[in-house]
C-alpha cells in the first residue's frame, strides 16, 4: 500500500507519484503537492496560517 504524504505548505494530501520533494543542505525534507506550495513557502517565505486556500487557514477572531 502507497503511502499518502503531506504538503508541508499547505497540508493537503499528496497522490503518490505527484508532487515535488525538497531537501535542504541539514537533511531536511519538504513535500510539495505544487509549485505553487513550493514558491510560497521558499522563494516568498509565506506563513501559510494567513492563505484562506491551505487547511492551516486559522480565522481571526
Amino acid at each position: 500500500m502507497p503511502r499518502v504524504y503531506k504538503c508541508a505548505f499547505c497540508g493537503h494530501n499528496i497522490a503518490p507519484g505527484t508532487g515535488m520533494i525538497y531537501v535542504k543542505n541539514d537533511g531536511t525534507i519538504f513535500r510539495f503537492c505544487s509549485r505553487k506550495c513550493m514558491v510560497s513557502m521558499l522563494k516568498f517565505k509565506r506563513d501559510p496560517r494567513k492563505l484562506k486556500w491551505t487547511t492551516k487557514y486559522k480565522k481571526p477572531t
